[in-house]
């Protein structure tokens, strides 16, 4: 397929976690046999933190204005075999409606963050996305599954939603052996509403425990945080380093947003990311956690920071290797850039076959 993928950004990780995504989807459509054009608009936040400026296996465009996107992608986008708007697009409305007015092909929305989206929709806030937009994209791929798929079809209007969870990059993320530094890590931007849960399972368990290890990597925090003494903060990291990190640590925790608590079956990219280091995960519980991994075995469940330390402090070497093992072994086997672009595929010649669009010279196997 001829894809076009308009996002936030696949050149700058920067405080966001939008493109580690898509490197990993992209690439593997390019395996595929796939090609793909990139547009990004050249956000001043992103300018000065692009650690992949070019990367190999698409080519990546940028623009600075809605104006200069259709002067110069206008027949880009109308040719495309299928074209993909993502969440958080700046201008994203006026980007979608020229898309749906544009693209003869496959019109997608790829929403990287849809409990927030839906929480926005119901305050009107129109950022990137209006409720009358959604039907008129054929696809709506959705960082979340579960019921919030039925709810962007039968509310919404939505002609096809269907699950796309992030993905891990195996080329990126595995075990190494590095030495231990932190009993805890815990990798993620700034945000007020994960700041309470990061507090209470934790840095309270940091103050509990004031011989033990602990690390928070990413940016954005206020000064005005106070950490602990035993609580080193790195500022952010690079994917490049996010290997490193996850590997030298005993256990890593996954915090995850209210509003992704809320809709449920909403995992991070994080989450995969570090159980394919073989590090055990230390996670908030959210509702289709259970369809991901196993409890106890492949994964664990945290509601306080007694919890949190009782799993640092019991739990033995050897059984935290078996459960960091178990854990990868799950995420390779569903949750690789490998298997999204797997899944991508099957939903646009399910949809080939369902939609009113003449797709006879589409090849969805490349």
């Amino acid at each position: 397929m001829n894809i076009v993928i308009l996002g936030l950004s696949i050149t700058s990780s920067w405080g966001n976690g939008h493109a580690t995504t898509f490197r990993g989807l992209v690439r593997e459509l390019n395996n595929r046999g796939h090609q793909v054009l990139f547009l990004e608009r050249d956000a001043p936040r992103y300018a000065s933190h692009r650690d992949l400026p070019d990367p190999e296996y698409c080519q990546t465009q940028l623009y600075t204005s809605l104006d200069e996107l259709k002067k110069r992608f206008t027949e880009h986008v109308r040719q495309a075999d299928l074209v993909i708007v993502g969440s958080y697009v700046q201008e994203g409305v006026q980007v979608g409606e020229w898309v749906c007015k544009t693209a003869k092909g496959i019109k997608a929305f790829y929403d990287i963050d849809t409990p927030v989206t839906l929480a926005k929709l119901e305050r009107e806030d129109y950022e990137y996305l209006r409720p009358d937009l959604i039907p008129r994209y054929d696809l709506y791929l959705s960082c979340t599954g579960g019921p919030t798929l039925d709810l962007l079809e039968k509310k919404y209007g939505s002609p096809m939603a269907r699950v796309l969870y992030c993905s891990l990059d195996p080329e990126l993320y595995y075990y190494e052996y590095r030495e231990i530094k932190w009993d805890l890590g815990y990798l993620g931007t700034y945000s007020d509403d994960r700041q309470p849960p990061l507090d209470k399972l934790m840095l309270e368990a940091a103050r509990q425990w004031p011989e033990g290890r602990f690390s928070v990597a990413g940016p954005q925090y206020p000064e005005s945080i106070i950490w602990p003494g035993n609580v080193k903060h790195i500022q952010h990291l690079p994917p490049t380093e996010h290997r490193d990190f996850y590997n030298s640590q005993r256990f890593t925790l996954n915090v995850t947003r209210a509003d992704m608590i809320k809709a449920g079956y909403s995992p991070s990219v994080r989450l995969f990311e570090a159980a394919a280091c073989c590090t055990p995960v230390i996670t908030d519980y959210w509702e289709g956690l259970e369809s991901l991994f196993d409890f106890e075995t492949e994964i664990l469940v945290s509601y306080s920071a007694a919890d949190t330390l009782r799993y640092l402090r019991e739990i033995c070497n050897t059984e935290r290797k078996t459960i960091g093992s178990r854990a990868r072994k799950k995420v390779m086997a569903h949750h690789t850039a490998a298997h999204r672009a797997e899944e991508l595929e099957s939903y646009a010649a399910e949809l080939m076959t369902l939609g009113p669009l003449n797709q006879e010279e589409v090849s969805v196997t490349g």
